[in-house]
């Protein structure tokens, strides 16, 4: 099973900046068997890219209902750091499908970024309770600095989103709306999504 993959967009990123960018994949919003990956999944449920085209091919579904699957047990870390050296990613993009369905998932991510410090890893996530917590929570108090995070808007707890200061990513309708409200454009170079501008936008396809 191939863990770490390169779509498109990242295929065009990885050209765009002269880095390698892969990137892990699980199954949008839930697995063939009704497991929720993306718990906290609300308005993007009907919009989802990740439900669409190429993700919709039996051998795809499959390969991501796999790795889900390997996500939940002890081996996915070691398997994980292995495949990280025989690939050299410069930049691993966690989830351009799926999210971090669980704290002790989220967890796994955390001791892989801590085991290569050398590469950058990042994500969208509506998952944003679980980063959320406070010290009394069993708070990932400090995340690695090469694990960068992009709360994305549309989810059940975008409340909790602060603006001005998380990272985060809105959806805009056209690339006029996206630059008038001052953010960052990522919808070809995905990298832009962890500059110093916070204010990440991508544009509806």
């Amino acid at each position: 099973m191939k863990l770490l993959t390169q779509n498109a967009k990242l295929k065009k990123t990885s050209i765009e900046n002269n880095m390698r960018v892969l990137n892990f994949s699980l199954p949008a919003y839930k697995t063939i068997t009704g497991k929720t990956v993306c718990p906290f999944a609300k308005d993007c449920i009907k919009y989802c890219y990740a439900q669409k085209g190429n993700y919709r091919y039996p051998s795809v579904i499959k390969g991501l209902n796999n790795r889900y699957e390997l996500s939940k047990t002890d081996q996915f870390v070691p398997k994980m750091n292995a495949t990280i050296i025989l690939e050299r990613p410069t930049h691993i993009r966690i989830h351009d499908s799926g999210d971090f369905y669980s704290i002790e998932y989220l967890n796994k991510w955390v001791q892989i970024a801590n085991d290569n410090k050398d590469v950058i890893f990042y994500a969208y996530t509506k998952s944003i309770p679980f980063f959320k917590r406070n010290k009394q929570n069993n708070n990932n108090w400090l995340l690695p600095k090469n694990l960068k995070i992009i709360f994305s808007e549309g989810s059940k707890k975008d409340n909790l989103i602060n603006t001005t200061k998380d990272r985060h990513a809105r959806i805009f309708k056209s690339k006029e709306l996206l630059k008038a409200a001052g953010y960052i454009d990522a919808s070809d170079n995905d990298l832009k999504a962890i500059t110093d501008n916070k204010r990440v936008g991508l544009v509806y396809h």
